[in-house]
């Protein structure tokens, strides 16, 4: 019986992989979905996995979030997002960007050229680092806490700080949040990582927690950086600034859970759309500084979940 257990899963990875390699040598190419230059912003910030029907879930808790529409992103997979977001047909526009990001992908993908399945006959056309008016890797010189998150907060003080000092045509703010490890619970009450909050999906997919459990911890996660949102808005000049994701989350739609690359699950694939404004009333002083880069992008990547 393990024989065949094991057997059969020999054949679901290699039923995936080849699927993968045709998906990436022609989404590569063609990218399926809504380009973000293709919008009308001058800030976009994105909030990693957050999914449509969550930020409509909590839309009422603030005054920002309106309309809350839908468009399809270019990715599943942070990786996908960046290398088909950051093409170089959009190169003029990136010129003009000042890139500010809580992600390790982003320097994996744009500084160091690893895409994504690049054993295949993939052909990312991502525009080299220094294109870009800025390209921050906050994650990189974030302060030390017991979280492996990059907390919000220090995303927003950073993004305050270079939305004063650099004249941007276009700013991107890419936050960690509502991306799993979901800490806004152990934060609040001071204590350690339930396995539901460290390991979501395994959870899920052993049944060792429930659905509603995970889900309710995936929303104080987002609330967390919803919060510190409020606070940028209050601290940053932009006349349009759209609030959206790289990739949503599937917590066992469809037997699907997380996000995988080349994922077509619609709570992957569709991303919310929020267009909201922002002003500088100076209200704020951010504290958290540049510093001298101390992580290193597989350690970062690891202690999400992304290495073994």
């Amino acid at each position: 019986m393990a024989a065949t257990g094991t057997k059969r899963h020999q054949v679901i990875r290699a039923a995936y992989r080849a699927y993968l390699a045709a998906w990436m040598t022609v989404t590569s190419r063609f990218p399926v979905g809504t380009n973000v230059y293709n919008r009308d912003w001058d800030a976009l910030l994105i909030l990693d996995t957050c999914r449509v029907d969550a930020l409509r879930a909590v839309a009422d808790e603030y005054d920002f979030l309106g309309d809350i529409g839908v468009i399809t992103s270019v990715g599943s997979t942070s990786p996908e997002w960046i290398a088909n977001t950051f093409r170089t047909e959009f190169v003029r526009e990136i010129r003009d960007t000042a890139y500010v990001s809580a992600n390790a992908f982003s320097k994996r993908v744009i500084e160091q050229r690893r895409f994504p399945a690049e054993r295949i006959p993939v052909a990312w056309q991502v525009v080299p680092a220094e294109e870009f008016l800025l390209l921050d890797h906050a994650w990189e010189y974030q302060p030390e806490t017991r979280f492996k998150h990059m907390l919000p907060e220090h995303v927003t003080d950073r993004a305050i700080t270079v939305g004063r000092d650099y004249d941007a045509g276009r700013l991107i703010i890419h936050y960690s949040q509502p991306h799993a490890p979901y800490i806004a619970g152990p934060r609040e009450e001071g204590r350690p990582l339930h396995p539901h909050e460290s390991a979501p999906f395994e959870q899920l997919r052993c049944g060792e927690t429930t659905r509603r459990i995970v889900w309710d911890a995936y929303l104080d996660n987002l609330r967390m950086v919803l919060d510190s949102v409020e606070l940028l808005l209050e601290n940053l000049e932009a006349e349009r600034v759209a609030i959206s994701a790289d990739h949503g989350e599937a917590f066992g739609e469809y037997g699907v859970y997380a996000h995988t690359a080349g994922q077509l699950s619609p709570y992957v694939k569709q991303v919310p759309w929020v267009i909201t404004e922002a002003t500088d009333t100076g209200s704020h002083a951010p504290e958290f500084r540049p510093g001298t880069p101390r992580r290193e992008v597989e350690t970062q990547l690891r202690d999400l979940g992304y290495m073994p």
